[in-house]
């Protein structure tokens, strides 16, 4: 039960003890932040059952590719998805890292799946004259801390940092760009795949503009 409401790495953590606010750990980890396009007009037009039946196909692309290649979904936030790929071990040169580089590996192999899903899902979908489903995928490599937060009486194992919120703003760039996928440089450094660079940007709440990425494809 535990692995199915909160993960099966972070069910563990909770099994074994970490159940007090503040109790958890810093780790560096790849973030995943993926958010599904048109949501508030589609729950807007759709009745309650159907959206929630769109709702559950659109986490089953990109949550169970997520989940297909070891990461571990923290959250569901409305239609968005908070995920990490954790690495653990802090390194000064990342790319020269076979964990790092591991799960970068894994994190893209997760894309790749998820938008493979999707486009199969869409087949489906257009086949029986529904309109299609986007989403967009912000991924980060940072250092976060995994662990719980919240008030005494309702806690949320979780991850914060700057990184999060840096995720989260890549995958927002993902509307304004118009990819579906928007890398940072520090995760296009360890992984071994054609990256086209997309310029330097400013992100919301972030001092300084970042190098932004997506797949070559």
């Amino acid at each position: 039960m535990l692995d199915t409401y909160l993960g099966k790495l972070t069910g563990e953590r909770v099994w074994q003890g970490l159940i007090h606010r503040g109790d958890g750990e810093d780790i560096f980890a790849v973030i995943w932040f993926s958010d599904l396009r048109s949501s508030t007009a589609l729950a807007d037009a759709l009745p309650r059952p159907v959206y929630l039946d769109l709702l559950n196909d659109y986490f089953e692309c990109t949550a169970g590719a997520v989940l297909h290649h070891g990461g571990e979904v923290l959250k569901f936030i409305g239609d968005a998805i908070l995920a990490i790929f954790p690495i653990g071990a802090r390194s000064e040169h990342p790319e020269t890292c076979a964990m790092h580089s591991a799960a970068g590996a894994a994190a893209l192999a997760a894309v790749k799946e998820a938008l493979a899903r999707m486009a199969h899902l869409n087949e489906r979908r257009a086949a029986a004259g529904e309109r299609r489903l986007g989403f967009g995928i912000g991924l980060h490599l940072g250092d976060v801390m995994w662990g719980n937060v919240g008030s005494p009486e309702r806690l949320d194992f979780t991850v914060i940092g700057p990184a999060c919120n840096e995720a989260a703003r890549l995958e927002a760039m993902s509307k304004t760009l118009d990819h579906p996928v928007i890398l940072s440089a520090e995760l296009a450094r360890l992984v071994a795949h054609p990256m086209v660079s997309l310029g330097f940007h400013a992100l919301r709440g972030v001092r300084e503009p970042h190098e932004l990425f997506t797949l070559a494809e």
